[in-house]
Protein backbone atom coordinates (compact mmCIF):
# COMPACT_ATOMS: atom_id res chain seq x y z
CA UNK A 1 0.00 0.00 0.00
CA UNK A 2 1.51 3.27 -1.22
CA UNK A 3 1.22 6.77 0.94
CA UNK A 4 -1.79 7.72 -1.00
CA UNK A 5 -3.52 4.85 -0.51
CA UNK A 6 -2.78 5.05 3.45
CA UNK A 7 -3.94 8.38 2.82
CA UNK A 8 -7.87 8.21 1.94
CA UNK A 9 -8.34 5.51 4.79
CA UNK A 10 -12.02 6.38 6.70
CA UNK A 11 -13.12 5.73 9.72
CA UNK A 12 -17.07 6.32 9.87
CA UNK A 13 -19.07 6.36 13.05
CA UNK A 14 -22.75 7.10 14.21
CA UNK A 15 -22.70 9.72 17.22
CA UNK A 16 -25.47 11.13 19.22
CA UNK A 17 -26.47 14.17 17.47
CA UNK A 18 -26.34 16.18 20.96
CA UNK A 19 -22.71 15.33 21.18
CA UNK A 20 -21.50 16.75 17.71
CA UNK A 21 -21.33 20.40 19.55
CA UNK A 22 -18.92 18.89 21.90
CA UNK A 23 -16.89 17.78 19.15
CA UNK A 24 -16.28 20.59 17.56
CA UNK A 25 -15.88 22.20 20.40
CA UNK A 26 -16.07 26.28 20.76
CA UNK A 27 -14.93 28.09 17.66
CA UNK A 28 -13.72 24.26 16.14
CA UNK A 29 -11.06 24.29 19.22
CA UNK A 30 -11.85 20.41 19.81
CA UNK A 31 -12.04 19.43 16.77
CA UNK A 32 -8.95 21.21 15.94
CA UNK A 33 -7.08 19.76 18.55
CA UNK A 34 -8.46 16.33 17.39
CA UNK A 35 -7.02 16.35 14.15
CA UNK A 36 -4.28 17.70 14.88
CA UNK A 37 -2.97 15.31 17.58
CA UNK A 38 -4.68 12.48 15.38
CA UNK A 39 -2.66 13.48 12.50
CA UNK A 40 -6.25 13.36 10.50
CA UNK A 41 -9.02 15.22 8.96
CA UNK A 42 -12.51 14.57 10.63
CA UNK A 43 -15.70 15.21 8.46
CA UNK A 44 -18.83 15.87 10.38
CA UNK A 45 -23.07 15.79 9.00
CA UNK A 46 -24.60 17.44 11.07
CA UNK A 47 -28.13 15.73 9.38
CA UNK A 48 -27.32 12.64 9.99
CA UNK A 49 -24.94 12.32 13.12
CA UNK A 50 -22.20 10.98 11.02
CA UNK A 51 -18.80 10.97 11.88
CA UNK A 52 -15.88 10.56 9.24
CA UNK A 53 -12.66 10.33 10.37
CA UNK A 54 -9.86 9.99 7.26
CA UNK A 55 -6.24 9.23 7.93
CA UNK A 56 -3.55 11.79 6.88
CA UNK A 57 -0.52 10.36 8.55
CA UNK A 58 0.40 8.07 11.50
CA UNK A 59 -2.35 5.38 11.11
CA UNK A 60 -1.88 4.92 14.65
CA UNK A 61 -3.02 8.33 15.82
CA UNK A 62 -5.77 8.47 13.25
CA UNK A 63 -7.60 5.42 14.98
CA UNK A 64 -6.80 7.05 18.23
CA UNK A 65 -8.33 10.19 17.22
CA UNK A 66 -11.52 8.17 16.26
CA UNK A 67 -11.26 6.75 19.84
CA UNK A 68 -10.89 10.32 21.33
CA UNK A 69 -14.32 10.76 19.28
CA UNK A 70 -15.92 7.96 20.51
CA UNK A 71 -15.44 8.89 23.60
CA UNK A 72 -16.87 11.98 23.51
CA UNK A 73 -19.89 10.68 21.79
CA UNK A 74 -20.02 8.43 25.22
CA UNK A 75 -20.45 11.56 27.43
CA UNK A 76 -16.56 12.05 28.24
CA UNK A 77 -15.54 15.62 28.62
CA UNK A 78 -12.93 16.39 25.67
CA UNK A 79 -10.39 16.61 27.79
CA UNK A 80 -10.72 13.17 29.68
CA UNK A 81 -11.40 11.92 26.06
CA UNK A 82 -7.70 13.32 24.96
CA UNK A 83 -5.86 10.94 27.51
CA UNK A 84 -6.46 8.33 24.30
CA UNK A 85 -4.08 9.81 22.77
CA UNK A 86 -1.19 8.31 25.41
CA UNK A 87 0.06 5.01 24.92
CA UNK A 88 -1.77 2.08 26.53
CA UNK A 89 -4.70 3.88 27.39
CA UNK A 90 -7.75 2.29 26.14
CA UNK A 91 -11.78 3.13 26.03
CA UNK A 92 -14.27 0.22 26.63
CA UNK A 93 -17.74 0.81 26.22
CA UNK A 94 -19.87 -1.80 27.92
CA UNK A 95 -23.72 -1.57 26.52
CA UNK A 96 -26.25 -1.80 29.12
CA UNK A 97 -29.15 -3.08 26.86
CA UNK A 98 -27.36 -6.54 26.74
CA UNK A 99 -28.24 -7.05 30.64
CA UNK A 100 -31.27 -5.60 31.12
CA UNK A 101 -34.50 -6.97 29.74
CA UNK A 102 -36.45 -5.25 27.23
CA UNK A 103 -39.24 -2.66 28.67
CA UNK A 104 -37.72 -2.66 32.04
CA UNK A 105 -36.37 0.25 34.41
CA UNK A 106 -33.40 -2.21 34.82
CA UNK A 107 -31.12 0.43 32.59
CA UNK A 108 -32.24 3.10 34.47
CA UNK A 109 -31.19 0.78 37.97
CA UNK A 110 -28.14 0.11 36.65
CA UNK A 111 -27.17 3.21 36.08
CA UNK A 112 -28.20 4.71 39.20
CA UNK A 113 -25.79 1.66 40.66
CA UNK A 114 -23.17 2.76 38.84
CA UNK A 115 -23.07 6.34 39.74
CA UNK A 116 -23.96 6.27 43.28
CA UNK A 117 -25.73 8.97 45.52
CA UNK A 118 -24.13 12.55 44.34
CA UNK A 119 -21.81 10.76 41.57
CA UNK A 120 -20.29 8.84 45.07
CA UNK A 121 -19.91 5.13 43.69
CA UNK A 122 -18.15 6.04 40.38
CA UNK A 123 -16.07 8.40 42.00
CA UNK A 124 -15.01 5.89 44.68
CA UNK A 125 -14.31 3.34 41.45
CA UNK A 126 -12.34 6.10 39.45
CA UNK A 127 -10.20 7.22 42.57
CA UNK A 128 -9.21 3.33 43.24
CA UNK A 129 -8.78 2.32 39.73
CA UNK A 130 -7.08 5.60 38.08
CA UNK A 131 -9.81 5.10 35.49
CA UNK A 132 -12.38 7.70 34.28
CA UNK A 133 -16.54 6.39 33.93
CA UNK A 134 -18.68 7.84 31.64
CA UNK A 135 -22.40 7.06 32.12
CA UNK A 136 -24.08 8.03 29.34
CA UNK A 137 -27.22 7.13 27.06
CA UNK A 138 -27.93 2.98 27.37
CA UNK A 139 -23.63 2.72 27.92
CA UNK A 140 -21.06 2.57 30.81
CA UNK A 141 -17.42 3.47 29.45
CA UNK A 142 -13.92 3.54 31.14
CA UNK A 143 -10.74 5.28 30.37
CA UNK A 144 -7.47 4.23 30.93
CA UNK A 145 -4.71 1.83 30.91
CA UNK A 146 -5.23 -1.82 30.38
CA UNK A 147 -4.63 -2.98 33.74
CA UNK A 148 -6.99 -0.14 35.59
CA UNK A 149 -9.74 -0.55 32.67
CA UNK A 150 -9.62 -4.32 33.54
CA UNK A 151 -10.36 -4.04 37.17
CA UNK A 152 -12.65 -1.22 36.68
CA UNK A 153 -14.63 -3.17 34.28
CA UNK A 154 -14.60 -6.22 36.89
CA UNK A 155 -16.02 -3.60 39.67
CA UNK A 156 -18.73 -2.28 37.23
CA UNK A 157 -19.57 -5.92 36.52
CA UNK A 158 -19.81 -6.42 40.06
CA UNK A 159 -22.43 -3.37 40.50
CA UNK A 160 -24.47 -4.75 37.44
CA UNK A 161 -24.78 -8.18 38.43
CA UNK A 162 -26.15 -7.11 42.19
CA UNK A 163 -23.44 -6.88 44.86
CA UNK A 164 -23.53 -4.10 47.13
CA UNK A 165 -21.61 -1.10 46.34
CA UNK A 166 -19.86 -1.93 49.70
CA UNK A 167 -18.49 -5.70 48.04
CA UNK A 168 -17.30 -3.73 45.02
CA UNK A 169 -15.17 -1.00 47.58
CA UNK A 170 -14.08 -3.81 50.06
CA UNK A 171 -13.06 -5.82 46.39
CA UNK A 172 -11.33 -2.88 45.32
CA UNK A 173 -9.46 -1.87 48.04
CA UNK A 174 -7.93 -5.18 48.22
CA UNK A 175 -7.03 -5.05 44.77
CA UNK A 176 -5.18 -1.49 44.79
CA UNK A 177 -1.97 -3.53 46.20
CA UNK A 178 -2.32 -6.22 43.28
CA UNK A 179 -3.03 -2.94 40.54
CA UNK A 180 0.02 -1.46 41.35
CA UNK A 181 2.22 -4.05 41.15
CA UNK A 182 1.05 -5.12 37.59
CA UNK A 183 1.40 -1.42 36.78
CA UNK A 184 4.49 -1.19 38.14
CA UNK A 185 5.65 -4.58 36.30
CA UNK A 186 3.90 -3.21 33.17
CA UNK A 187 5.87 -0.15 32.98
CA UNK A 188 9.23 -1.99 33.73
CA UNK A 189 8.43 -4.52 30.81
Amino acid sequence: MDKDDRENQIISMKIPMERIGVIIGKGGEVKKYIEEAGQCRIIIDSETSDVFIEQGGDPLKALAASEVVKAVARGFNPDRAYSLFTENYQLIVMPLREVARKGSNRIKDIKGRVIGREGKTRRIIEDLTDTMISVYGDTVSVIGDYVSVKYSIEALQMLISGKKQRTVYAYLEARVRDLKMEKLNENLS
